[in-house]
């Protein structure tokens, strides 16, 4: 996948440079839209469904957590640049401002950080169960993590409730 993703991802951004460059030039300082309560209204929704996504999936112990998460934090992002940007009075400008840092740009990087732990932890969980990397790393210092108790945060069992016990398929039944 890479031999595409490289040219054509690197490609896009060279693009969007001169693209970026050309907006900032000739759009006009001020916009009157209609449908303004309908696109932040859309907005707002797409950020819950974010968060009730990244909850879900971590209650479920699915490896989407990562990918709800990183999308929760990208929204925040967006969310907190379009709030301080677009406000132009004094004091909804202030509340925009400590909204950003103090809700927005703190959670967002909370959602960063679970998208990066869990996608480690997925990767190094998968390398443990092909056998490539010793797992005892992963267990806390007092203790040795079992290949099993790995394999549980991948399992998500076909009747969509969360993984309550370790399966072993070495088990006899």
């Amino acid at each position: 996948m890479r031999d595409w993703i490289v040219p054509v991802f690197g490609a896009i951004g060279l693009l969007l440079v001169p693209w970026t460059i050309w907006l900032s030039a000739s759009l006009p300082p001020d916009h009157l839209t209609r449908r303004w309560d309908v696109a932040w209204t859309g907005f707002d929704i797409g950020l819950a469904l974010c968060f009730a996504g990244t909850a879900v999936a971590a209650w479920r112990r699915s490896p989407w957590v990562a990918a709800f998460a990183a999308a929760t934090g990208t929204l925040l992002l967006a969310d907190a640049w379009f709030d301080v940007v677009l406000e132009s009075r004094g004091a909804e400008l202030k509340a925009a401002i400590v909204e950003a840092l103090f809700a927005e740009l703190p959670v967002a990087a909370l959602c960063f950080w679970i998208a990066y732990r869990t996608e480690r932890f997925l990767s190094l969980a998968v390398d443990v169960a092909l056998g490539r990397e010793d797992p005892s790393h992963l267990a806390a210092a007092s203790e040795r993590a079992a290949q099993r108790d790995l394999v549980r945060v991948l399992e998500i069992p076909a009747d969509g409730e969360p993984a309550r016990e370790p399966r072993d398929a070495d088990a006899s039944a």
